[in-house]
């Protein structure tokens, strides 16, 4: 069998049986009652949305291992995978429990109110979430500005520096392996490829977990991403670096089936941990780090975005960039789609570039 044809088996494989664990995780998250609060006011329709889907997305990584278990490369991958979805699921367990519920409130006046750092426009909804806007709520009700229209239960989550942590860790797991080329770009980084490896892990999961807050973006986003990688892969003649890329294509596109607007299952941040660290694990591990982070822009630009919006350097109405542009009122579907063909896109002309330059 051609390394192409062998390519194409593992994706066929992967691909299939990840549609059936999906297809099988749902039901049993639906039997267990583990389904989503959403607490965009605007994803109220998703309730009842079963997540934790991410189990399927590792239940097929696992298999493809299995199957080419005497590829380095992808059992790397995959292992990271593993590690990182346990450190997902953990978060997504603990967002059953509710911390708080926050209410909602909508501008009943005839012009613009300021609340938090939202500014509402006359029959605009938004929650009472930051400190800022639990404070300026009880003048506005008693002024008659606002109304209460609904509440939304929030969920309990890790604490940021928690998060930040356990990812350092599984980017110590990556480095512990110790094989990841210490050249980066042509440059020899030295004992410098291990702060590298580890801001690329922490970096990586928080573009794809960021990212998922739509019907189909992160998975859609890291399809086109990791085929591009493993396109890119097989031009240059790179088969082992491409399996791990296209194993990662099979298990995002699979679980995309269910995941597609309108989404019967979420990934969760078991499955965004998984992507996030797979992704930059197989970057790394095939030395293809440069041409992974472009194919990954999308998602980095809009962490980019929301890191400065938290530093105060820009004020978006609601955070991530995705949810600002559904503010706005674009559709759902319509943002998916710029997101998907912006990154296909950049996917494409990176590929092009490097062939006629290089």
């Amino acid at each position: 069998m051609s390394n192409t044809e062998n390519l194409i088996l593992g994706f066929i494989i992967t691909f299939l049986a990840t549609v059936l664990f999906t297809y099988f995780v749902r039901k049993i998250l639906l039997d267990a009652n583990i389904t989503d609060s959403p607490i965009v006011t605007e994803h109220k329709h998703k309730t009842g949305t079963p997540t934790m889907g991410g189990l399927a997305i590792l239940l097929g990584a696992a298999l493809a291992a299995s199957i080419y278990c005497n590829q380095k490369n992808l059992l790397l991958t995959v292992l990271i995978m593993l590690s990182s979805g346990v450190v997902g699921l953990l978060d997504d367990l603990l967002g059953l429990k509710i911390k708080e519920v926050q209410k909602v409130a909508c501008n009943i006046s005839s012009e613009p109110i300021l609340i938090g750092r939202l500014t509402l426009k006359p029959g605009e909804e938004a929650r009472v979430a930051t400190e800022k806007a639990k404070k300026d709520f009880p003048n506005l009700l008693e002024n008659g500005k606002v109304e209460i229209t609904g509440e939304t239960p929030i969920k309990s989550e890790v604490k940021e520096r928690d998060k930040i942590i356990a990812q350092i860790v599984l980017g110590i797991f990556l480095v512990a392996t110790a094989s990841v080329s210490t050249s980066v770009l042509g440059f020899e980084a030295g004992i410098f490829i291990i702060p590298i490896i580890i801001f690329g892990v922490i970096g990586s999961i928080n573009s794809v977990n960021l990212i998922d807050g739509m019907d189909g973006l992160a998975a859609g986003i890291l399809t086109i991403a990791s085929a591009s990688c493993a396109i890119f892969s097989i031009i240059n003649g790179n088969y082992n670096v491409a399996l791990p890329f296209t194993i990662l294509t099979a298990v995002a596109l699979g679980f995309l089936v269910f995941n597609r607007y309108p989404a019967s299952i979420i990934m969760g941040d078991t499955g965004a941990f998984a992507l996030g660290a797979g992704y930059i694990t197989a970057g790394f591990l095939g030395d293809l780090i440069y041409f992974a982070v472009i194919a990954l822009a999308i998602p980095i630009i809009s962490v980019v975005i929301s890191l400065m919006h938290r530093a105060h350097i820009i004020k978006l109405p609601v955070e991530p960039l995705h949810h600002t542009l559904h503010y706005k009122g674009l559709s759902e579907k319509k943002i998916v789609a710029i997101y998907w063909s912006t990154t296909l896109l950049i996917c494409f002309l990176a590929i092009l570039i490097y062939q006629f330059m290089f």
